[in-house]
């Protein structure tokens, strides 16, 4: 039985550092961003750590 593939769409969206954690982009900051204000864009820059109710579901698509 051949190896599975990662997923390619996840490999592209979280990034694991080097303790492990899995980090993702935050959303919301793509369009209509003239109503957001600059210190709210500027938040979503930063990368956050993925919720642990989903952790299972991109790891398994990583492997």
């Amino acid at each position: 039985m051949p190896k599975m593939k990662s997923h390619s769409g996840t490999k592209k969206r979280f990034r694991v550092t080097g303790s492990g954690k899995l980090m993702r982009a935050k959303a919301y900051k793509s369009h209509i961003l003239t109503k957001k204000t600059t210190k709210r864009k500027r938040g979503f820059r930063q990368e956050t750590e993925i919720s642990s109710a989903d952790r299972k579901t991109v790891v398994s698509r990583l492997a």
